[in-house]
């Protein structure tokens, strides 16, 4: 099985593109959501969080206050490396177990959707990489009718991300979200066609006799 990076920045469509492979019947996983998940009340991240960050992080319920936690983290670089130290194995842990159960299941493909990848210790365990890319005044306006925050905002979260001539450098696939649905749906026909040729071929490569 080969275990495909999906990743691009804010606005550039790449949800589109992560539901179009899920309804093409592909094993995928949202890097975002298991994030989100990590910080849920039982996680094993919290007590470690709270002894990093102060006990208060946490309410009497178990529940986090992410805001507090994100203006505690995010006030030094030291604590933003803190955070990273104590949620991203917990975070890579729970993409494995997926993984491997998407393996079990036969899956020649495994999509995690991600906005942060490159520059991570995950990117290494990808086989392949896909890039999404959209024009910055289209994404802007993405963010801004996603979030509800104005355009000048939203362009500082786009300028403090990874800039999209580094993330195509590094990309094995360029999906280009720049029109309609229906040209961003043949592009990831054709992505999806290449990566399922690449996967049958390694698999005949490993077994001559094709079983």
């Amino acid at each position: 099985m080969k275990i495909v990076g999906l990743t691009g920045r804010s606005g550039c469509g790449k949800s589109s593109v992560s539901a179009f492979f899920r309804a093409q019947g592909c094993a995928c996983i949202d890097a975002d959501q298991v994030s989100r998940e990590v910080l849920q009340p039982g996680s094993p991240c919290l007590p470690r969080l709270q002894n990093a960050f102060g006990f208060d992080i946490v309410d009497k319920n178990g529940v986090l206050d992410r805001r507090l936690l994100a203006n505690r983290a995010f006030a030094t670089p030291e604590g933003t490396r803190q955070l990273t130290d104590i949620t991203h194995p917990e975070i890579l842990s729970r993409i494995r177990a997926a993984a491997r159960q998407a393996e079990t299941d036969g899956c020649a493909l495994f999509f995690v959707d991600g906005a942060v990848i490159l520059g991570t210790p995950f990117e290494k365990e990808c086989d392949r990489l896909v890039v999404v890319t959209a024009p910055y005044d289209r994404s802007v306006a993405r963010i801004c009718a996603r979030d509800g925050i104005s355009a000048e905002m939203a362009r500082r979260r786009l300028d403090a991300q990874t800039p999209e001539a580094t993330l195509c450098a590094a990309a094995d696939y360029l999906i280009c979200n720049d029109g309609s649905l229906a040209n961003l749906e043949l592009q990831c026909r054709s992505v999806l066609d290449s990566l399922r040729k690449e996967a049958h071929e390694t698999n005949t490569t490993d077994d001559p006799k094709g079983n």
